[in-house]
């Protein structure tokens, strides 16, 4: 399935029954305005999930599992649940790229996670939209509780000692910006640096200067070359989704190291490399 919809196709499908639109528009620096920004004008028919309060686990004192841990599947089974979205539905995510448009991929791994294939993430976000001319809304919506059942694929997912153990030939993907790869600042997490043999493939070069993600054959180019099993990561495990979406353009596959940097620096026993590839 396409992990991508465009705005056309979604305005075509407004009101469809089966249709669940989920604004999952976040700041890590302001972690309510993506919560205004939904009640300052949103998609009609969208809902809105907040990164950190529905879908995150809670974050440990020890910091393992990083700055947005995953949410055991029941849990965010549940949420979803009581948001109106059951097995049964096709979700659509938006954001606001270019700078936003990680959470809305965030949320197409995740459901894809829980084994729901029927999600794909609205090309060019809420910007898209509104240059394409069509309507806010600034009504509250709510759907009835629905069950949604979990099928968990573990096997999308990565730990720490998964990554520290890697076989030979692996491809390690950090999706952070260059200069926090390189170790220069860090403006999130107590270290700098990166995972000891990581290559850097910035998430945000995955999109257009418009928002949009890359055709094929942009995406095929900046990964060209990396052959065998692929692992991403990079801060907290929601940017990296970016780059796992890009790579689904090219038909390959990638698994998340969900806790991502902050979790690997949890540990202090673990290697942390600075400089270029």
């Amino acid at each position: 399935m396409n992990p991508l919809v465009s705005v056309e196709w979604l305005h075509q499908h407004l009101g469809q029954p089966q249709l669940r639109i989920v604004d999952c528009r976040f700041s890590l620096q302001d972690p309510m305005a993506g919560r205004r920004a939904y009640q300052a004008g949103h998609i009609p028919g969208a809902i809105f999930l907040d990164l950190e309060q529905d879908l995150c686990g809670p974050v440990r004192p020890d910091r393992k599992g990083g700055r947005h841990p995953l949410p055991t599947p029941e849990a965010l089974a549940k949420t979803l649940g009581r948001a109106g979205i059951g097995n049964e539905h096709f979700v659509v995510a938006y954001d606001e790229p270019p700078a936003g448009g990680m959470y809305a991929p965030h949320l197409w791994w995740l459901l894809r996670w829980l084994g729901h294939d029927q999600v794909a993430v609205l090309d060019g976000g809420i910007k898209a939209w509104k240059e394409a001319g069509y309507e806010v809304s600034t009504l509250a919506v709510e759907y009835p509780t629905i069950s949604f059942r979990a099928h968990p694929r573990p096997e999308m997912v990565v730990d720490a000692e998964a990554v520290a153990q890697r076989p030979p030939g692996t491809i390690l993907i950090d999706s952070r910006a260059p200069e926090r790869y390189r170790g220069e600042v860090e403006p999130i997490d107590p270290v700098a640096g990166h995972i000891p043999g990581a290559i850097n493939r910035n998430w945000l070069d995955s999109l257009d200067a418009l928002g949009r993600f890359k055709p094929a054959e942009a995406q095929a180019a900046r990964f060209a070359g990396l052959e065998g099993e692929v692992i991403a990561y990079c801060g907290s495990g929601v940017s990296a989704t970016a780059n796992v979406l890009a790579l689904e353009l090219i038909g390959k596959p990638a698994r998340l190291y969900a806790g991502s940097w902050s979790d690997w620096v949890s540990d202090n026993s673990r290697p942390v490399a600075k400089g270029e590839e």
